[in-house]
């Protein structure tokens, strides 16, 4: 997902993209604006998770956990939960990913996915609050990639929402300073959904939904998250140095907003929930 400009793709593949796209094509014959094939599973790691989800976008797969929490608030914001997005991106899924510590792609994937939820103000946090100024819920939402052949970050950001839409989890109350279960089941304050989309730029041609091979040779990519009211929440250069006009990232915005509807159905129709 990040900058792999560097990376090793032989001249030849540089020159057949380039090349295919000069022509109107692409590598796997879809057009500038198509997705790949996207498919959502949720509820996949119930026994683990108190929300989760699979989504798959082509050949790029990635899973999401919710855990949620109880914790104390931060002094600021005393009726406030917390939600909370992070990253890993494993050997498991690809060869350029590396063990260890968290590296620069996944913070970075882990920032750009977070963003899209708080930005769209996605879960209301004033809704996570049990008891103002001691104790509320915390979401956590765990990114864990599978397969990677480009747009982790689009793959991520279905993953994390469908999660979080499939969230169920036990209420509690305060009693004489300690929390008690009620008993009920509580599903998550969600008041608005934002998808991430991703346009790379390779040459003078954007193009939706890189593949890999697409990603190492772009000059930049730009993701923008779009809510249910068609509202740009959240936009991010990244993905390598080259530039980007103002009539490029116009044209990329358009791209972007015509598939959000798509995206959105796919997600409410994969996890029963709307909005």
């Amino acid at each position: 997902m990040g900058d792999f400009s560097a990376e090793t793709i032989s001249h030849i593949d540089r020159k057949y993209i380039q090349d295919l796209l000069d022509k109107g094509d692409r590598a796997d014959g879809r057009a500038f604006d198509e997705y790949r094939d996207i498919e959502i599973d949720v509820g996949v790691v119930a026994a683990k998770a108190e929300g989760s989800a699979i989504a798959r976008i082509g050949d790029t797969r990635v899973i999401a956990g919710v855990k949620v929490l109880t914790g104390e608030p931060y002094p600021d914001t005393p009726d406030e939960g917390v939600t909370m997005v992070t990253a890993e991106m494993a050997p498991i899924a690809s060869p350029l990913f590396e063990l260890g510590p968290p590296k620069e792609d996944a913070i970075e994937l882990a920032r750009v996915v977070d963003r899209g939820v708080r930005e769209s103000e996605t879960v209301d946090v004033k809704g996570l609050c049990i008891e103002p100024g001691k104790k509320v819920y915390m979401v956590f939402c765990d990114l864990y990639t599978l397969e990677y052949d480009g747009n982790l970050i689009d793959a991520c950001s279905l993953a994390a929402n469908a999660a979080l839409l499939n969230t169920r989890f036990p209420e509690m109350k305060l009693e004489d300073d300690t929390l008690v279960a009620t008993g009920n089941e509580l599903t998550l304050p969600i008041k608005n959904i934002a998808l991430e989309s991703t346009v790379a730029k390779i040459g003078e041609h954007l193009v939706i939904d890189p593949l890999l091979k697409e990603e190492m040779v772009q000059d930049c990519r730009l993701t923008m998250a779009i809510d249910i009211n068609d509202h740009f929440t959240a936009m991010q250069k990244g993905g390598g140095s080259g530039p980007i006009s103002l009539a490029q990232i116009e044209h990329a915005m358009d791209m972007a907003l015509d598939r959000s509807k798509d995206l959105r159905k796919i997600l409410f129709e994969a996890t029963g929930r709307t909005i």
